[in-house]
């Protein structure tokens, strides 16, 4: 059995489902099931036996180490973080508070747990951190892209309290010999993605005919990577990933925030198309502040250890993305409703 932490979460739950699919052992979902936590993302797995949830939060000591003596996990995998910068501008507290502490409190329940371990079985152990390419900071247009060995230069108080939690996971492996390994992604892009992230966001808003808010001059670069190839190599990372090393993990898709909003409208009018097309929608609005302006990943070393790549170009991800959102209109009234729709207002009421 694996134990995966915000399996409830966008990229956990797309985790759990490919894990579980691809004939995977048993997996344990622990998750807080804060607002972007919905257990709806894994209704398919209803009766599965192979699927166990356990409502916790990894900040909570005692409860993670019982869990870990119940289920007896062979592997580690933790996504749960607060993870949107824009929130994390307006409330830093708690991102500090899950992504440094709880981080912290889940490393020594698995040492406590790994330690207790048969031989064999200790040897095995791994604890695998998901982590983001912002910790490294921001590239000019002409600076080389990130690679594992880059300083860490966080702008954000989300991307320092992943670079703390980061930290805390070298230094766990370092100092305990807990065998750690971290990987680095890009910006991750694919169905159930709770809908305040760029482009379900985007997506959403064209299709109620809303405007489609850019920020500053819509010229920032990221790097974007389908969910279904980050799982992937998320596999690969637990499968041969060597100890205590570092894998970035990029989609190979550069594109400034105004491409990937183009690029949503096209395709929207390609699917569903609207008088007038969807461009015309898009507004600027007042950048956010602290607005990294380039992120890129360098993927060489995971290509060359574990023979991962991307197997999704931008054009195709983003063709099967909007078609799972169109598909599953439920799915996103759902999560729209209440909380999300409140952030809304707090974080763009004042953007025009």
């Amino acid at each position: 059995m694996i134990l995966v932490t915000g399996g409830a979460g966008f990229i956990g739950s797309n985790f759990v489902l490919d894990w579980l699919a691809g004939g995977g052992e048993p997996v344990v979902n622990v998750d807080k099931l804060t607002y972007a936590g919905n257990p709806a993302n894994l209704a398919s797995l209803s009766g599965d036996a192979r699927y166990r949830f356990a409502q916790a939060d990894i900040g909570d000591q005692a409860a993670m180490e019982a869990i870990l003596a119940e289920h007896r996990p062979r592997a580690i995998v933790h996504f749960a973080a607060e993870s949107h910068v824009d929130r994390s501008i307006h409330g830093p507290g708690e991102f500090v508070q899950t992504n440094v502490v709880g981080t912290f409190r889940l490393l020594e329940a698995a040492r406590g747990h790994w330690l207790a371990l048969p031989a064999a079985e200790k040897e095995a152990f791994r604890f695998l951190h998901v982590s983001t390419d912002e910790v490294y900071g921001s590239l000019s247009e002409t600076d080389p892209a990130f690679s594992e060995t880059t300083a860490y230069a966080p702008n954000s108080p989300y991307s320092a309290s992943k670079a703390g939690s980061d930290h805390l996971v070298r230094a766990y492996h370092h100092t305990y010999g807990l065998p750690t390994v971290t990987t680095n992604c890009s910006n991750n892009y694919g169905p159930y993605q709770f809908p305040e992230k760029l482009i379900p966001l985007m997506i959403a808003n064209a299709l109620e005919g809303k405007p489609l808010p850019v920020y500053g001059d819509g010229r920032q670069v990221r790097d974007w990577l389908y969910v279904g190839d980050h799982c992937e190599a998320i596999r690969m990372v637990l499968a041969r990933g060597r100890t205590g090393e570092v894998y970035n993990v990029g989609g190979n898709a550069e594109k400034r925030n105004l491409e990937v909003v183009h690029a949503l409208c096209d395709t929207l009018q390609e699917m569903r198309p609207r008088e007038g097309g969807y461009r015309g929608l898009v507004t600027y609005v007042a950048d956010r502040p602290g607005h990294d302006r380039r992120y890129a990943i360098d993927a060489r070393k995971i290509r060359a250890e574990l023979g991962w790549a991307p197997r999704e170009t931008f054009e195709s991800g983003i063709a099967r993305t909007v078609r799972w959102y169109l598909d599953n209109a439920a799915w996103v009234a759902q999560v729209r409703s209440g909380e999300y729709r409140h952030w809304i207002e707090k974080n763009y009421e004042k953007r025009a």
